[in-house]
Parts: structure tokens; sequence; C-alpha cells
């Protein structure tokens, strides 16, 4: 089987994601309920009985709504960063203490044969951080769920064979929409979220030979569409020579559907 994933849900109103190789197979966030989650993995022949863990990138209820759920129910070890366990517990119902593990940012946790590398990304939750999963010179990366990115975080994912990368909103429509003033600002901060835009530029710099597969991923409901999004990225990228359907493929999330297992 070697590297796979599929990304389960994305979007603000929950997300998972799904990596597995022929020996381990993890779960990233579980912001949906029990039911949904597996729901969601039913549709894409994973069994939940065979996962080996839940990793957690931040507190946000969009990521860790299911996560207790899913721990107790299939009796699975919890991995975050200790600020982001000190802010979630409350919110996770019982965890056995056997079942709780620190993964510190900056580091590098081996699962059987598969690398997992944390890094910190610029939003507004204790001590956000995402993932780069390494497997036999194969790297999948995902990250979501920050205001900007920094050239620390383009180097860490470039090159990836497949990345899930932030395209959360179009900025004339959040600009233009019904959210507060206060909201507004949040999102256009560089604790916030990354437009389209600010998306495509920083794909620039990530995007190296092995490329294959970039998810635009944790897009607003309210402020950005499917069709929208791919499309402002697809004009940026192409007019940087980056043929966008032969060299790579731009591929679509849903808050409700999960992709297709993608091997890499």
């Amino acid at each position: 089987m070697s590297l796979h994933f599929s990304v389960l849900a994305s979007g603000s109103t929950g997300n998972a994601f799904y990596i597995g190789t022929d020996k381990v197979k993890l779960l990233v966030d579980a912001g949906l309920s029990g039911k949904k989650l597996e729901g969601l993995m039913q549709q894409v022949n994973i069994n939940p009985n065979e996962l080996d863990g839940i990793l957690v990138t931040h507190e946000h209820s969009d990521h860790i709504k299911g996560v207790g759920i899913v721990a107790r129910r299939y009796n699975l070890p919890v991995y975050a960063n200790e600020k982001t366990w000190e802010a979630m517990e409350p919110q996770l119902g019982k965890i056995m203490t056997e079942q709780k593990f620190h993964f510190d940012m900056e580091t590098v946790k081996t699962f059987e044969d598969l690398d997992v590398e944390s890094f910190g990304v610029s939003h507004d939750a204790a001590d956000p951080m995402f993932y780069v999963f390494h497997h036999q010179g194969k790297k999948v990366s995902m990250i979501t769920d920050t205001g900007y990115i920094s050239e620390r975080m383009k180097k860490t994912v470039e090159n990836s064979n497949a990345v899930l990368f932030e395209s959360n909103h179009d900025v004339g429509m959040l600009q233009m929409g019904a959210y507060p003033w206060n909201i507004k600002r949040r999102i256009l901060s560089d604790k916030g979220h990354v437009s389209n835009e600010d998306a495509a530029i920083a794909m620039l710099d990530c995007i190296g030979n092995q490329t294959k597969h970039i998810y635009l991923g944790h897009l607003s409901q309210d402020n950005n569409m499917v069709d929208l999004a791919r499309m402002s990225v697809e004009q940026i990228l192409k007019k940087h020579d980056i043929a966008v359907g032969e060299q790579l493929t731009l591929e679509d999330t849903s808050p409700i559907k999960p992709t297709s297992i993608c091997y890499v």
C-alpha cells in the first residue's frame, strides 16, 4: 500500500486527516462527531479498529470535537504538545493517563515505518503545530490554520509529494461579507487564516520536482467557493509557469466528503 492518505474533512465545521503505511495508520485531528468520523472513514474503506493513534494540531473545536470519543471507543493513544494538552483536555472528557502522549513542536517522532515531523504555525491557539510525514523517501505535508506562511514553514513542507495547503478565503468576499469587523480582522491577521492568493504565492516556493498533488484545504463556507479557490490558485501558479494539470494537480477538499485515497 505504501504511503497513502485521505483528507476526511476540511473546513470550519470540522477537520480530520488520515494517513497510513503498511505498518501504521494515524488520524490527524478529529473535529467532527464520532458517528460522522466513522462514516467518513467507511466511505474510503478505512477501518477505525486498525488505527494506531490520533495526532492533534491544536485545540479549536473543529479539530478536536471527536478526539475524546474516538480515543475512548478504539482505545487510541493521543499525541499533542504540552500547551495544546492543557488547552484541550477539559474539552475531551475522560482520557486514560496511558493514552496521553506528548509530541513536542519541532521534533520528529517515529511510528513504525513512518517518521512524523512537527512544526509550528501562526494561529490564535495555545501552541498550534502541523505535521510532515516521511516514508521511504516520500513526503506528505499538511499546513492549514495559519495567518501567514513563513520561510521556515515553506522550507519544512517544500518538495512534498502531496500537501494539504490552506486556501481559506477570498479577501474581497470576506471584506464585503456579513461577518462582524472583529471576526474579519481576526481572519485577516497574522494569527488567522491564509487567503487564496497568499496560499498560491507561498506554494510557488514549496513546489518541487516531486510535488504532484496540492489539496486546497480549510475553505470558508461563507467567504470562499471551491471553484473560486481553485481558479485563484491556478491563475497564479500558471502565471509562474507551473503546469497545473500536467506537472501537478489541484485537488478540492470538503467538510462533509472525504477525498479518495491517494498513494504517493
